[in-house]
């Protein structure tokens, strides 16, 4: 994996409090006091542009399904082709979950 350069000690601790979360709720929960719901939404939204791209959609579909722009899915592909997979490790995990 590669070096992550803005990993410190408190992102550590962001990583650590998402790790001792149990339920849905329970992360809802955190996310809804550690972030914006526009902050959220577009992770949300992020993540599924990062699943129809893994289903080979197109980006004019892409767009019209989620109401992301072209520049979001775009750089979306970028993460997924030359990030650090962190979407497909999400991505098969959920899938293997049946979600």
């Amino acid at each position: 994996m590669p070096a992550i350069n803005w990993k410190d000690e408190l992102t550590d601790k962001l990583c650590d409090a998402f790790l001792c979360l149990e339920t849905s709720d329970e992360v809802y929960a955190f996310l809804e006091d550690v972030a914006t719901i526009g902050e959220i939404r577009a992770l949300a939204q992020r993540l599924e542009v990062a699943r129809l791209l893994s289903q080979k959609k197109t980006y004019p579909q892409i767009a019209q399904l989620t109401g992301a722009s072209t520049a979001t899915i775009s750089r979306v592909k970028k993460f997924l082709d030359y990030g650090t997979n962190g979407y497909s490790i999400v991505l098969e995990r959920m899938a293997e979950e049946g979600e």
